[in-house]
Protein backbone atom coordinates (compact mmCIF):
# COMPACT_ATOMS: atom_id res chain seq x y z
CA UNK A 1 0.00 0.00 0.00
CA UNK A 2 1.58 3.46 -1.60
CA UNK A 3 0.78 5.98 1.66
CA UNK A 4 0.93 9.99 0.92
CA UNK A 5 1.31 11.42 4.48
CA UNK A 6 -0.16 15.43 4.63
CA UNK A 7 0.51 17.15 8.31
CA UNK A 8 2.41 20.06 9.41
CA UNK A 9 3.18 20.59 12.92
CA UNK A 10 5.77 18.15 15.60
CA UNK A 11 3.16 16.08 16.28
CA UNK A 12 2.41 14.98 12.59
CA UNK A 13 6.45 14.79 12.35
CA UNK A 14 6.05 11.95 15.51
CA UNK A 15 3.71 9.99 12.98
CA UNK A 16 5.34 10.26 9.96
CA UNK A 17 8.66 9.02 11.66
CA UNK A 18 6.61 5.65 13.30
CA UNK A 19 4.60 4.95 10.20
CA UNK A 20 8.64 4.32 8.38
CA UNK A 21 9.68 2.89 11.64
CA UNK A 22 6.81 0.25 11.34
CA UNK A 23 7.72 0.13 8.07
CA UNK A 24 5.37 1.58 5.96
CA UNK A 25 5.44 2.18 2.21
CA UNK A 26 5.37 6.26 2.63
CA UNK A 27 6.27 7.36 -0.79
CA UNK A 28 5.90 10.88 0.11
CA UNK A 29 4.90 13.87 2.48
CA UNK A 30 2.92 16.96 1.72
CA UNK A 31 3.35 19.94 4.14
CA UNK A 32 3.34 23.68 4.41
CA UNK A 33 5.40 26.10 3.02
CA UNK A 34 8.60 27.36 4.94
CA UNK A 35 7.85 30.75 6.91
CA UNK A 36 9.99 33.08 8.36
CA UNK A 37 10.16 32.25 12.31
CA UNK A 38 12.21 33.64 15.64
CA UNK A 39 13.25 37.20 16.10
CA UNK A 40 15.68 37.01 12.69
CA UNK A 41 12.70 36.47 10.77
CA UNK A 42 14.80 32.94 9.30
CA UNK A 43 12.72 30.99 6.83
CA UNK A 44 12.30 27.78 8.22
CA UNK A 45 10.80 24.22 7.12
CA UNK A 46 7.84 22.37 9.00
CA UNK A 47 8.55 19.70 11.40
CA UNK A 48 7.00 17.72 8.74
CA UNK A 49 9.35 18.44 5.71
CA UNK A 50 12.63 18.21 8.34
CA UNK A 51 11.62 14.76 9.20
CA UNK A 52 11.14 13.78 5.58
CA UNK A 53 14.30 15.20 4.50
CA UNK A 54 15.77 13.40 7.26
CA UNK A 55 14.10 9.88 6.49
CA UNK A 56 15.00 10.52 2.54
CA UNK A 57 11.01 10.63 1.72
CA UNK A 58 9.96 13.13 -1.37
CA UNK A 59 8.58 16.49 0.14
CA UNK A 60 5.30 18.15 -1.85
CA UNK A 61 4.89 22.01 -0.24
CA UNK A 62 1.50 23.09 -2.20
CA UNK A 63 0.31 26.58 -1.63
CA UNK A 64 -3.58 25.10 -1.75
CA UNK A 65 -4.85 22.33 -2.74
CA UNK A 66 -8.38 23.60 -4.01
CA UNK A 67 -6.90 24.97 -7.42
CA UNK A 68 -6.80 21.83 -9.20
CA UNK A 69 -3.10 22.34 -9.38
CA UNK A 70 -2.38 19.26 -7.07
CA UNK A 71 -3.68 16.83 -9.33
CA UNK A 72 -0.47 16.36 -11.34
CA UNK A 73 0.91 14.96 -8.37
CA UNK A 74 -2.05 12.89 -6.98
CA UNK A 75 -1.56 11.30 -10.50
CA UNK A 76 1.90 10.55 -10.71
CA UNK A 77 2.60 9.19 -7.05
CA UNK A 78 -0.97 7.69 -7.06
CA UNK A 79 -1.78 6.72 -3.38
CA UNK A 80 -3.36 3.72 -2.04
CA UNK A 81 -4.23 5.78 0.93
CA UNK A 82 -3.51 9.51 2.24
CA UNK A 83 -2.40 9.78 5.74
CA UNK A 84 -3.29 13.09 7.55
CA UNK A 85 -2.44 14.94 10.77
CA UNK A 86 -2.79 18.17 11.67
CA UNK A 87 -2.30 19.39 7.95
CA UNK A 88 -4.09 22.62 8.48
CA UNK A 89 -5.10 22.85 4.97
CA UNK A 90 -8.78 21.70 3.68
CA UNK A 91 -8.76 18.82 1.31
CA UNK A 92 -10.96 19.15 -1.87
CA UNK A 93 -13.13 16.15 -2.91
CA UNK A 94 -10.96 15.30 -5.35
CA UNK A 95 -8.09 14.63 -3.04
CA UNK A 96 -10.35 13.21 -0.62
CA UNK A 97 -11.61 10.76 -2.96
CA UNK A 98 -8.59 9.75 -5.73
CA UNK A 99 -6.86 7.21 -3.28
CA UNK A 100 -8.51 3.70 -3.20
CA UNK A 101 -8.79 3.48 0.67
CA UNK A 102 -10.00 7.23 0.71
CA UNK A 103 -8.14 9.99 3.42
CA UNK A 104 -7.82 9.06 6.94
CA UNK A 105 -7.37 11.56 9.72
CA UNK A 106 -5.97 11.62 13.52
CA UNK A 107 -7.84 13.82 15.09
CA UNK A 108 -6.64 14.76 18.92
CA UNK A 109 -9.83 14.63 20.37
CA UNK A 110 -12.81 11.79 21.26
CA UNK A 111 -15.18 12.38 18.05
CA UNK A 112 -17.70 13.79 17.74
CA UNK A 113 -16.80 16.46 20.40
CA UNK A 114 -13.96 18.99 20.27
CA UNK A 115 -13.99 19.25 16.31
CA UNK A 116 -11.53 21.92 14.80
CA UNK A 117 -8.68 23.88 15.48
CA UNK A 118 -7.47 23.26 19.04
CA UNK A 119 -9.06 20.03 20.80
CA UNK A 120 -6.42 19.56 23.09
CA UNK A 121 -5.87 22.88 24.81
CA UNK A 122 -10.03 23.06 24.37
CA UNK A 123 -10.63 19.57 26.19
CA UNK A 124 -8.01 20.74 29.04
CA UNK A 125 -9.14 24.62 29.70
CA UNK A 126 -12.65 23.05 30.03
CA UNK A 127 -11.75 20.68 33.09
CA UNK A 128 -12.14 17.31 30.79
CA UNK A 129 -10.66 14.48 32.68
CA UNK A 130 -10.07 12.47 29.69
CA UNK A 131 -9.14 12.80 26.21
CA UNK A 132 -8.05 10.61 23.72
CA UNK A 133 -7.36 10.04 19.80
CA UNK A 134 -9.52 9.09 17.04
CA UNK A 135 -8.70 7.84 13.37
CA UNK A 136 -12.05 8.82 10.78
CA UNK A 137 -12.38 8.69 7.42
CA UNK A 138 -12.40 11.61 5.94
CA UNK A 139 -15.23 13.42 4.22
CA UNK A 140 -15.98 17.62 3.17
CA UNK A 141 -16.83 17.88 6.61
CA UNK A 142 -15.19 19.57 9.47
CA UNK A 143 -13.90 16.19 11.22
CA UNK A 144 -17.17 14.75 10.63
CA UNK A 145 -16.06 11.32 8.93
CA UNK A 146 -16.50 8.12 9.83
CA UNK A 147 -15.02 7.00 12.87
CA UNK A 148 -12.20 3.48 12.29
CA UNK A 149 -10.88 3.65 15.63
CA UNK A 150 -10.45 5.45 18.96
CA UNK A 151 -7.52 5.37 22.17
CA UNK A 152 -8.55 7.34 25.30
CA UNK A 153 -6.24 8.21 28.36
CA UNK A 154 -6.98 10.31 31.03
CA UNK A 155 -5.56 13.97 31.65
CA UNK A 156 -4.23 14.32 34.75
CA UNK A 157 -5.09 16.93 37.60
CA UNK A 158 -1.11 18.44 36.51
CA UNK A 159 -1.19 17.83 32.78
CA UNK A 160 -0.50 20.88 30.75
CA UNK A 161 -0.70 21.12 26.40
CA UNK A 162 2.42 19.89 26.19
CA UNK A 163 1.72 16.94 28.52
CA UNK A 164 -1.30 15.90 26.42
CA UNK A 165 0.49 17.11 23.10
CA UNK A 166 3.08 14.29 23.47
CA UNK A 167 0.99 11.53 24.95
CA UNK A 168 -1.49 11.99 22.00
CA UNK A 169 1.54 11.73 19.77
CA UNK A 170 2.72 8.68 20.78
CA UNK A 171 -0.69 6.67 21.10
CA UNK A 172 -1.48 7.84 17.97
CA UNK A 173 0.89 7.22 16.13
CA UNK A 174 1.03 3.64 17.14
CA UNK A 175 -3.40 4.09 16.75
CA UNK A 176 -2.24 4.59 12.79
CA UNK A 177 0.16 1.67 12.63
CA UNK A 178 -2.44 -0.24 14.01
CA UNK A 179 -5.44 0.62 12.16
CA UNK A 180 -3.68 1.01 8.47
CA UNK A 181 -3.41 -2.71 7.96
CA UNK A 182 -6.98 -3.65 9.43
CA UNK A 183 -7.92 -1.17 6.61
CA UNK A 184 -6.27 -2.76 3.65
CA UNK A 185 -7.82 -5.88 4.85
CA UNK A 186 -11.37 -4.75 4.70
CA UNK A 187 -11.81 -5.47 8.67
CA UNK A 188 -12.66 -2.11 10.03
CA UNK A 189 -16.26 -1.19 10.62
CA UNK A 190 -16.91 2.69 9.99
CA UNK A 191 -18.98 3.97 12.96
CA UNK A 192 -21.51 6.79 12.17
CA UNK A 193 -20.41 10.32 14.15
CA UNK A 194 -23.22 11.69 16.83
CA UNK A 195 -23.33 15.22 15.48
CA UNK A 196 -25.94 16.18 18.49
CA UNK A 197 -22.97 15.36 20.42
CA UNK A 198 -20.41 17.39 18.89
CA UNK A 199 -18.87 20.61 20.05
CA UNK A 200 -16.03 23.05 17.99
CA UNK A 201 -12.74 23.65 19.51
CA UNK A 202 -11.76 27.06 18.56
CA UNK A 203 -8.21 28.40 17.50
CA UNK A 204 -7.26 29.62 21.02
CA UNK A 205 -6.44 33.40 20.82
CA UNK A 206 -4.53 35.87 22.66
CA UNK A 207 -7.94 36.83 24.81
CA UNK A 208 -8.85 33.13 25.52
CA UNK A 209 -5.43 33.23 27.67
CA UNK A 210 -5.91 36.79 29.72
CA UNK A 211 -6.60 35.58 33.33
CA UNK A 212 -10.10 36.85 34.97
CA UNK A 213 -9.57 36.43 38.70
CA UNK A 214 -13.22 36.58 39.55
CA UNK A 215 -13.21 33.10 37.91
CA UNK A 216 -12.64 29.82 40.35
CA UNK A 217 -8.87 29.09 40.91
CA UNK A 218 -9.94 25.37 39.70
CA UNK A 219 -11.39 27.10 35.89
CA UNK A 220 -8.00 29.17 35.97
CA UNK A 221 -5.77 26.61 36.63
CA UNK A 222 -7.15 24.52 33.58
CA UNK A 223 -6.96 27.67 31.23
CA UNK A 224 -3.47 28.00 32.42
CA UNK A 225 -2.84 24.14 31.73
CA UNK A 226 -4.40 24.49 28.48
CA UNK A 227 -2.53 26.85 26.86
CA UNK A 228 1.32 26.33 28.34
CA UNK A 229 3.97 26.17 27.48
CA UNK A 230 2.46 27.70 24.27
CA UNK A 231 0.87 30.60 23.89
CA UNK A 232 0.96 30.95 27.82
CA UNK A 233 -1.63 32.23 30.13
CA UNK A 234 -0.74 35.76 31.16
CA UNK A 235 -2.19 38.52 33.81
CA UNK A 236 -0.74 42.41 34.49
CA UNK A 237 1.53 43.24 36.96
CA UNK A 238 1.84 47.43 37.70
CA UNK A 239 1.47 47.25 33.79
CA UNK A 240 3.74 44.60 32.54
CA UNK A 241 2.21 41.34 31.20
CA UNK A 242 3.74 38.94 33.68
CA UNK A 243 3.20 35.13 32.14
CA UNK A 244 2.01 32.37 34.79
CA UNK A 245 3.59 29.11 33.83
CA UNK A 246 2.62 26.87 36.85
CA UNK A 247 -0.03 27.57 39.43
CA UNK A 248 -1.95 24.91 41.37
CA UNK A 249 -5.43 25.84 43.03
CA UNK A 250 -5.50 26.30 46.55
CA UNK A 251 -7.52 27.76 49.58
CA UNK A 252 -7.66 31.31 50.49
CA UNK A 253 -9.25 34.61 49.84
CA UNK A 254 -9.28 38.06 49.35
CA UNK A 255 -9.94 40.74 46.39
CA UNK A 256 -9.53 38.99 43.42
CA UNK A 257 -6.66 39.52 41.66
CA UNK A 258 -4.58 40.30 45.49
CA UNK A 259 -1.87 38.39 46.42
CA UNK A 260 -2.37 37.22 49.76
CA UNK A 261 0.54 35.41 50.78
CA UNK A 262 4.08 34.75 49.44
CA UNK A 263 7.53 33.01 50.08
CA UNK A 264 10.36 33.57 48.50
CA UNK A 265 12.52 30.83 49.66
CA UNK A 266 13.99 28.59 47.29
CA UNK A 267 11.69 28.18 44.23
CA UNK A 268 9.13 29.83 46.53
CA UNK A 269 5.58 30.27 45.19
CA UNK A 270 2.92 33.61 45.70
CA UNK A 271 -0.95 33.37 46.30
CA UNK A 272 -3.18 35.21 44.22
CA UNK A 273 -7.05 35.54 45.43
CA UNK A 274 -9.43 34.66 43.11
CA UNK A 275 -13.14 34.58 43.20
CA UNK A 276 -13.47 30.86 44.43
CA UNK A 277 -10.34 29.67 46.67
CA UNK A 278 -6.59 31.09 45.43
CA UNK A 279 -3.80 30.32 43.23
CA UNK A 280 -0.80 29.35 43.95
CA UNK A 281 1.87 30.34 41.52
CA UNK A 282 4.88 28.77 41.00
CA UNK A 283 6.73 29.95 38.24
CA UNK A 284 6.56 32.96 35.68
CA UNK A 285 8.03 34.69 32.41
CA UNK A 286 7.87 38.28 33.39
CA UNK A 287 7.59 40.75 30.43
CA UNK A 288 10.88 40.87 28.72
CA UNK A 289 12.66 38.09 30.77
CA UNK A 290 12.91 34.87 30.68
CA UNK A 291 11.45 32.15 32.83
CA UNK A 292 11.56 31.66 36.14
CA UNK A 293 10.58 30.41 39.76
CA UNK A 294 8.08 32.51 41.82
CA UNK A 295 11.52 32.78 44.52
CA UNK A 296 13.48 34.85 41.78
CA UNK A 297 10.33 37.12 40.91
CA UNK A 298 9.90 37.70 44.94
CA UNK A 299 13.39 38.25 45.76
CA UNK A 300 13.90 40.53 42.89
CA UNK A 301 11.03 42.72 44.17
CA UNK A 302 8.73 42.14 41.41
CA UNK A 303 5.92 41.46 43.61
CA UNK A 304 5.11 42.02 46.76
CA UNK A 305 1.86 41.55 49.44
CA UNK A 306 -1.28 43.40 48.76
CA UNK A 307 -0.20 43.82 44.69
CA UNK A 308 -3.04 43.37 42.29
CA UNK A 309 -2.87 41.24 39.20
CA UNK A 310 -5.56 41.95 36.27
Amino acid sequence: MKIMFMGTPEISATCLKRLVTDGFDVVCAVTGEDKPRGRKMIMTPTDVKRAAEELKIPVYTPKTLRDGSFDSVLEEISPDLIVVVAYGKILPASVINYPRYGCINLHVSLLPKYRGAAPMQRAIMEGERETGVTVMQMDEGLDTGDILAVEKFPIGPTDDFEAIHDRSAEIGSALLSRIIPEIERGTVTPIKQDDTKSSYAKKVEKADCKLDFTLSAKKLDCIIRGVTPIPGAFAYLDGKMLKINKAAPTSGSGKAGEVISLDGTGDGYFTVACGEGALRVSAVIPEGKGKMTAGDLIRGRKIKLGDILS
